[in-house]
């Protein structure tokens, strides 16, 4: 397997973390949509270091299977996908939908 191939494989995995929106300095209607294990605030300052411009935590929730809650995401957003984990919506609405999914109690959606 390809350390790409092992990375994406470990970061779909994540049973504990966060997901986050992020806002980029330069893109004042674009966000981005993501999830880590890390500090979403220390891993937006480790971006910026190997961009031009500064990425910003606009909304960040710790929650289990932040990947899965990220990959839900993109489905709903799928029409304003700007590209890949960057889509053309507010941080606000971004917001919402993260905190509407995370708050879906597992249990009842199987009923």
């Amino acid at each position: 397997m390809q350390n790409s191939e092992k990375l994406a494989t470990q970061t779909t995995n994540i049973s504990l973390g966060n997901v986050y929106v992020m806002t980029h300095s330069l893109f004042s209607d674009v966000v981005k949509i993501g999830c880590t294990v890390e500090n979403p605030v220390e891993y937006a300052k480790a971006l910026s270091e190997k961009t031009i411009g500064e990425y910003r935590v606009a909304f960040s929730l710790e929650c289990s299977n932040p990947c899965k809650i990220k990959k839900k995401i993109k489905e709903y957003l799928n029409a304003e996908e700007y590209t890949k984990e960057f889509y053309q919506v507010s941080s606000e609405l971004a917001a919402k939908l993260l905190k509407r999914e995370v708050l879906k109690i597992p249990g009842l959606l199987s009923i």
